[in-house]
């Protein structure tokens, strides 16, 4: 197992900076935590998070619009969003020692990046797909609008619950099917089930995220390679793999991805967010896997510079084999600190944790409060920001919260904070 490292900082911690130690968080609370009926303060905080929430629509508030816009509150740790705050670090390491102590930045901002094409032939090195068959997105939401609006014909199937701008970025002329996965079963995915579904609605489109984005429930390689033989008929396949990183087969921790597959199953298109494993939401990475001619057929309507010199330059790095190494250190670690996270925090009375193979959890209230409540409970009274899924289609509201791992020490103080507010 690899360590977890703690540098010295010279600098102050404010009382919004995020991936504290827990002792550190714990040592700042001046007052016992209050349990019990918000108090009217509590209470006001509460609905300016809950309106937040109402603007953003069926997505959260990220954490610095929280921050800013109630900045009496105490944001510590955001276990909302979803990444690896490891790697996040390392990508941080490598951008000071090569980007920022070698004035190396200005040019990043000061010149356009290079085109599409460029970027796609250095992550071609990386993942060993052939350059024409990358395109390369301004995060992994452009590209799902991208193929939904370009590809998608008149009839899509969805799993539910899932990430929503599936259904959402569906063209007004596009009917979208949903197939619901069932609650008693785990939302479990079955492939013989869907099989058939698929065989009656003949969707000229389907969707399947892996692992599922909110339940982390995750299909086999050898399934998924079954399921793309049985569907050579459907035109358009969107397998996406945001969360691929996090989904080990067998004992050794390795992850395996379709995204060579596309020659052998032209009809697929493997979508992947960088934002997840490698920590770097920010700065819109992310990239599809799909035939030739598609790629062109996208670039031949735009995108020619739809990258940031930051996303280019994680691009570089990514197709380093030293960057690599380091970054697989630190996926193993974190999924093994997640694994004891999830399996502590399943172990808790009044709520139900739900079988994942991502870096997050969902979990479901049965003990009669409210999933909005107890987000509000937890960011008002201890600065933990998880997320509420009254919004997810095939959920019920109510009922359901999903929590992403963080760091050890952060995901400590979260299981304390659950321990207490559950009580």
């Amino acid at each position: 197992m690899i360590g977890q490292t703690t540098r010295e900082n010279p600098l102050k911690l404010g009382k919004f900076d995020l991936a504290t130690s827990a002792r550190w968080l714990e040592a700042r609370m001046r007052h016992p935590v209050r349990r019990g009926a918000l108090s009217p303060r509590e209470n006001a905080l509460a609905e300016r998070i809950k309106m937040l929430k109402r603007e953003a629509g069926s997505h959260s508030p990220s954490a610095p619009t929280i921050i800013k816009l109630i900045p009496e509150l105490r944001l510590r740790v955001d276990a909302c969003f979803l990444s690896n705050p490891y790697a996040t670090g390392l990508f941080l390491e490598y951008l000071q020692r090569e980007v920022i102590r070698t004035g190396k930045l200005r040019k990043l901002l000061e010149f356009y990046p290079s085109q599409n094409r460029v970027i796609a032939g250095k992550l071609s090195r990386a993942i060993g797909v052939p350059t024409d068959h990358l395109f390369i997105g301004n995060g992994a939401v452009e590209i799902i609008q991208a193929i939904m609006h370009r590809f998608a014909g008149s009839k899509i199937l969805v799993n539910l619950p899932t990430f929503s701008p599936y259904h959402e970025f569906a063209r007004p002329d596009t009917q979208v099917v949903f197939n619901v996965l069932d609650k008693e079963n785990d939302f479990r995915f079955d492939p013989a089930a869907y099989i058939e579904r698929v065989k009656r609605e003949k969707p000229d489109t389907i969707v399947l995220i892996n692992p599922n984005n909110p339940d982390g429930g995750y299909i086999p390689y050898a399934t998924l390679v079954r399921m793309l033989e049985e569907l050579r008929d459907v035109p358009n396949i969107i397998l996406d793999e945001s969360f691929i990183h996090f989904a080990c087969e067998g004992d050794d921790y390795a992850f395996r991805s379709l995204g060579g597959e596309v020659d052998r199953f032209p009809n697929l298109m493997v979508v992947k967010s960088m934002s997840k494993d490698f920590g770097v939401a920010g700065i819109r990475a992310g990239y599809a896997v799909m035939a030739p001619g598609r790629v062109r057929e996208l670039l031949d309507n735009g995108f020619l510079w739809n990258s940031s010199g930051l996303a280019e330059y994680f691009f570089d790095l990514y197709s380093r084999p030293d960057f690599l190494v380091e970054y697989e250190r630190k996926r193993v670690h974190y999924i093994r600190h997640s694994r004891r996270f999830f399996k502590a925090l399943s172990m808790l009375p009044g709520l139900y944790a739900y079988p994942t193979s991502a870096n997050f959890i969902l979990v479901e209230l049965r003990n009669g409060m409210t999933a909005e409540d107890l987000v509000c409970r937890l960011l008002v009274r201890r600065g933990i920001y998880t997320r509420t899924c009254d919004d997810k289609k095939g959920l019920e509201p109510g009922k359901f919260l999903r929590v992403a791992s963080r760091t050890r020490s952060e995901n400590r103080f979260v299981l304390r904070a659950f321990k207490d507010l559950l009580r």
